[in-house]
């Protein structure tokens, strides 16, 4: 365990139980040179422990270079809950969890995530401060999560495909929850020509309604002859088969770790794939939480806006270096957090 930490450079790892409400709980922290970690709680039906507390270490080592990529004052950590089988008393679930968090004193500040909604995240709140993005404080981080999506897509549009707009541009979305259905409409809005996918067959229907888009079953979306490939679900879902399928020339979606190592973004690269390293990609909704907790909202939007500036020079750099471009993303945010 400790030598996986050491690999990982992560700080700290914690686990939590508590008998009374069911709570299984791991929260990582990365990394707090940049200020106190923040990261989403993420409560799935994991199949193991091992496979919870590897998710939470991944998670907070992208939250860390995520902040480091977008600017932010805050450090990279990242809660995992394992959903217990059979009904579950969420509220209770979640007041314990926040519990938790409150014990960290705020060295770690928690999130929604896959999984948590915006009311489970108002259970943790009468628990404790260190968290943001509730139904209280009305801090969605959703929304500008697409957002930078859809900046990301037009500068890899601009600098990849030679597009000065998103007209006609074909989008295949891998997932159509809160990030990936914002995504689609303002796709739409744009003018882009949308292939969907999703475990819930209702958000296919709704999407392919409202923006006149083309369902597709979860494999097939791989082989969609498209413009750019946009998982917006959960992570490692490009490894050397579903690489080796693709039909795309660019990348660029809101999940988290997306590739299964990070040898796959060579095998993109050797595609002629180019790959948006997601946790830059994703990241206007940290940059929503992060700056409306400062009071800064009016600042959102331009920085959310800023994630294609910063994907512009990672591009460059991977043609000019001839490197894979999550290696160079990597490179940067590692500068910014260990000089």
């Amino acid at each position: 365990m400790f030598d996986s930490l050491a690999s990982a450079r992560l700080q700290d790892l914690h686990l939590f139980n508590d008998q009374a409400s069911g709570l299984n709980a791991i929260i990582a922290i990365h990394n707090t040179t940049l200020g106190p970690a923040l990261g989403g709680c993420r409560c799935l039906p994991y199949s193991s422990s091992d496979a919870a507390i590897s998710d939470a270490m991944a998670l907070a080592r992208g939250m860390s270079y995520k902040a480091a990529l977008a600017g932010l004052p805050q450090g990279g950590g990242k809660a995992v809950i394992m959903l217990p089988p059979g009904q579950v008393d969420r509220g209770a679930l979640f007041q314990a969890f926040g519990d938790c968090v409150e014990q960290l004193g705020g060295r770690y500040i928690t999130a929604v995530d896959s999984g948590t909604e915006l009311k489970d995240l108002d259970e943790v709140a009468s628990r404790t401060s260190h968290v943001v993005g509730t139904g209280q404080d009305g801090f969605d981080p959703s929304p500008m999560t697409a957002r930078g999506v859809l900046a990301a897509i037009r500068s890899a549009a601009n600098h990849c495909l030679d597009r000065d707009n998103l007209e006609g541009l074909h989008v295949a979305i891998q997932g159509l929850g809160h990030v990936g259905s914002n995504l689609a409409a303002m796709l739409a809005e744009a003018g882009a020509r949308l292939t969907v996918t999703d475990t819930d067959p209702k958000r296919c229907a709704d999407i392919a309604r409202q923006f006149d888009a083309t369902v597709v079953d979860s494999k097939a979306i791989y082989q969609t002859d498209c413009d750019v490939f946009s998982p917006c679900a959960l992570g490692q879902v490009l490894d050397p088969d579903t690489i080796e399928a693709l039909q795309c020339s660019v990348v660029a979606g809101a999940a988290n770790n997306q590739l299964a190592d990070d040898s796959c973004g060579e095998r993109l690269r050797q595609r002629d794939i180019f790959y948006a390293p997601d946790y830059l990609v994703n990241a206007g909704g940290l940059i929503r939480l992060v700056l409306s907790r400062a009071g800064q909202i009016d600042q959102v939007e331009a920085r959310v806006d800023a994630i294609a500036d910063v994907l512009a020079e990672i591009i460059c750099l991977s043609r000019q270096d001839q490197l894979p471009s999550n290696e160079v993303a990597d490179r940067m945010a590692e500068e910014r957090i260990y000089g």
